[in-house]
């Protein structure tokens, strides 16, 4: 289980983190109800810098946005969420690299399934940066649970309830002797895994499921995108069929909690990367841009 620090962010003030709890009436607990990012902190010297700061703090204001909540943007401000997060790190004083996670709940008490008007609470925690894949490579199921569609719960939005879906799908997986999980989206083509987006290498081209294929449009994900175009390799945003990633010459993986891994095995199938690895190449460039103060990405708390 992961460590989480002593000093949580909520409902506007530092509590212990045994008093940051949640009604069991609320909307947050009852259905879910509640939206959240989780962002990279690095350490360094006694300073604290966050990871694309304001790109969650955004996803926060689109997730809200999506499902209808609608305090969030109404009662806060950039400003005042990184002033917030800054307060909690100083409060907590982590020495080694962090995650943390910025959540936002309809915390009203028996409102029936709606989310407009209600009460809301923002939380935040601190929890250290450890990787839910081994990092050297990991190891893939495809799952017999399919993606959930946009029509449905939409995966644009990192809503709570939502990771059911996840669960269900990275628990069978690990039940068969496998690190996590991938989706197919409702037609069958390869969405991303529990908790990660995917890539994939055919002849030099990076080749990722674009945003019609149920995903989330991660951070970690827009990243790589980013980096490959300074590195001048070529990027394809298209649907993926799953045995494209059985004769993948790479195959890999990004997350704020899954960093950049690559992948070893697909449904028993070993993927081998050639020497010149595109993936070791982004993955230099991604952890320069996540682990550097003077990444252009950072914002120092």
């Amino acid at each position: 289980m992961a460590n989480i620090y002593p000093r949580i962010y909520f409902d506007n003030q530092l509590v212990p983190k045994d008093e940051a709890t949640l009604h069991v009436a609320s909307s947050a607990v009852l259905y879910g109800l509640s939206v959240y990012t989780v962002f990279h902190v690095t350490v360094e010297n006694g300073n604290y810098y966050a990871f694309r700061l304001k790109d969650h703090f955004k996803r926060l204001l689109d997730s809200c946005r999506i499902i209808g909540i609608d305090t969030f943007g109404q009662d806060w401000s950039y400003d005042a969420f990184e002033a917030d997060m800054k307060e909690l790190l100083q409060a907590n004083s982590p020495t080694k690299n962090v995650f943390v996670r910025a959540s936002f709940h309809v915390n009203e008490l028996l409102p029936g399934t709606r989310s407009r008007g209600l009460k809301t609470s923002l939380s935040a925690f601190v929890y250290d940066a450890d990787p839910i894949v081994p990092t050297d490579g990991a190891r893939l199921k495809t799952s017999v649970w399919r993606r959930t569609p946009d029509y449905s719960i939409p995966s644009r939005a990192k809503v709570n309830g939502a990771y059911v879906n996840s669960v269900l799908a990275r628990q069978d997986a690990i039940d068969s002797g496998y690190d996590d999980c991938i989706l197919l989206d409702s037609s069958g083509h390869v969405a991303e895994l529990s908790a990660a987006n995917i890539f994939i290498v055919r002849n030099g081209t990076l080749i990722t499921p674009d945003t019609n294929t149920d995903i989330l449009e991660g951070i970690n994900r827009r990243t790589v995108i980013e980096l490959a175009d300074t590195l001048d390799i070529p990027v394809a945003q298209r649907s993926i069929d799953l045995t494209e990633l059985y004769i993948a010459d790479e195959v890999f993986i990004t997350g704020t909690s899954a960093f950049l891994t690559p992948v070893l095995v697909v449904d028993a199938r070993e993927i081998k990367a050639p020497e010149d690895a595109i993936t070791k190449t982004l993955s230099d460039a991604y952890y320069d841009a996540l682990l550097s103060p003077k990444s252009p990405y950072q914002t120092l708390l």
